[in-house]
């Protein structure tokens, strides 16, 4: 997902803080370069989430499906 990332507006704090204009303008645009594409989305955790939940739910139910056909093996071996 792409990000709108305001690089005037964010070099404009420091500008007014008394840093250097260039100096903030580089740091504006290293912070757009490197660390904008770092950072993940509600959206991106939400299918992160979703995909767990997906992935455990497989296994409980491999799980599951194993233990009953232990237990049927089980019952059949002591029934005799």
């Amino acid at each position: 997902m792409a990000f709108a990332f305001d690089t005037l507006g964010y070099a404009k704090h420091p500008a007014e803080a008394g840093v250097d204009r260039q100096q903030a303008e580089a740091h504006a645009e290293a912070a757009r370069q490197f660390i904008m594409t770092e950072l993940v989305t509600k959206e991106d955790m939400r299918l992160n989430s979703e995909l767990i939940v997906n992935q455990m739910t497989v296994r409980l139910g491999g799980i599951i499906v194993a233990s009953l056909a232990a237990l049927g093996v089980l019952l059949r071996l002591t029934s005799h």
